[in-house]
């Protein structure tokens, strides 16, 4: 990919994250390339790649069965350059320019290093190879027009806090808490992406103690009981125990879901809202449908939760009104359905926080032995990714 490239006369690099893990001793989960080819001078070296983007123009090439982003230097943008604004975010950003200011307008220094896989040689413009030995995270920049031009900035240091054990610097870190509103306006979307990269990637329960020291906690889940300090939540012991479970799976490389992380995220207001309801008259399996549903559509103007995975969590939360019935022979039928382990695992966490739910607990434990349940399918541990594609009605062909 480099190669072909610098053969047709143009600069180009490995970058980013990749580089940084290489140095590290980890494996990258993917290579981005730099160079200082445009998207259609990349096209004309891989005929078949794809340009994507509005901002800012990519290419992405196959190559030996992986997908490659390949971007084109970009420059410093000036008044009169192809540069658009939208309440003081950068929506389109297409200024090319050379390696040493692309790497200038990058993040964080760490993300800023050059690689070239061909001579072996590391350039680096930002001293980020000095910060990442020290293991410090420094913003490229002003911090505060760095983080306005994207405030998904504000996450990527908490989390690079727990994914590297880089800890961001004084001009870095001060002015998150004071700029953590501007994630009110990322779009819904694209924050439930950070929250699953923060969480569901082996570091959540440091990525939650970052997110608190930050402010940002509360910005992100709105809905969260207060803590000690501003932006900080409550938390309980089933998100702390479902965040430490959670990472113990990845770490061993078990299947982990957002559907049982917002479950256990939204357990706290969705309790409590429906304990209110209950005192009203609500029968309980009724009150948390209701609380359910209006927690869920309070967090989703904040980070959406897609429907494959919030319809999901609502079944964990439902079931578990559903485990307190136990009497007659109904409660057998519960067994064989198709969310219950997600829901039961569920239960046992509670019961780490209430020791009421015990006997309860004990209860369906015994009552799973003995029982087949290889036909039930349990869709809750399914990742986040691309729906099956439906298969429309086959055309008849024409023979006319």
């Amino acid at each position: 990919m480099v190669k072909e490239l610098q053969d047709a006369g143009y600069e180009a690099f490995i970058v980013g994250g990749s580089v940084r893990d290489l140095i590290l001793g980890k494996a990258p989960k993917d290579f981005d390339v730099a160079t200082s080819a445009t998207p259609e001078e990349v096209h004309d070296v891989f005929p078949r790649c794809r340009l994507i983007g509005r901002r800012f123009r990519l290419a992405h090439v196959r190559k030996a069965g992986a997908l490659i982003e390949v971007a084109t230097f970009r420059g410093a943008s000036t008044p009169d350059g192809d540069h658009e604004l939208n309440n003081g975010r950068i929506v389109r950003d297409n200024v090319f320019g050379n390696v040493e200011e692309d790497a200038l307008r990058r993040d964080f220094t760490i993300n800023a290093l050059f690689l070239d896989p061909v001579s072996g040689e590391i350039r680096d413009y930002v001293h980020g190879y000095k910060d990442l030995a020290e293991r410090r995270l420094h913003l490229i920049g002003d911090p505060e027009v760095r983080y306005r031009e994207d405030p998904v900035r504000l996450l990527r240091a908490a989390r690079f806090e727990a994914k590297l054990g880089v800890i961001p610097d004084e001009k870095t870190g001060d002015p998150i808490p004071k700029m953590a509103h501007l994630l009110q306006d990322v779009p819904p979307a694209r924050l439930f992406e950070e929250v699953c990269k923060l969480f569901l990637t082996g570091h959540g329960m440091r990525s939650m103690e970052a997110l608190q020291r930050f402010g940002l906690a509360r910005i992100l889940f709105p809905g969260l009981p207060k803590g000690n300090g501003k932006g900080k939540v409550r938390m309980g012991v089933v998100l702390r125990k479902t965040l430490e479970n959670t990472d113990y799976r990845v770490k061993n490389n078990m299947p982990v879901t957002p559907a049982f992380l917002f479950a256990a995220l939204l357990w706290q207001p969705v309790k409590e809202l429906a304990e209110e309801y209950q005192e009203e008259g609500e029968a309980e399996y009724m009150a948390l449908l209701r609380a359910g549903e209006e927690v869920i559509a309070m967090q989703s103007t904040r980070t959406s939760v897609p429907r494959r995975f919030s319809a999901v969590t609502k079944q964990i939360w439902l079931m578990q009104a559903r485990f307190s019935k136990t009497r007659g022979k109904r409660w057998k039928r519960l067994l064989y359905e198709q969310r219950f382990r997600a829901g039961y695992d569920f239960l046992l966490l509670r019961a780490e926080e209430d020791e009421a739910l015990k006997p309860l607990c004990e209860f369906w434990t015994e009552a799973q032995k003995g029982v087949d349940t290889s036909h039930r399918r349990d869709r809750s541990d399914s990742q986040p990714g691309r729906r099956p594609r439906r298969r429309g009605r086959r055309r008849p062909v024409s023979t006319g």
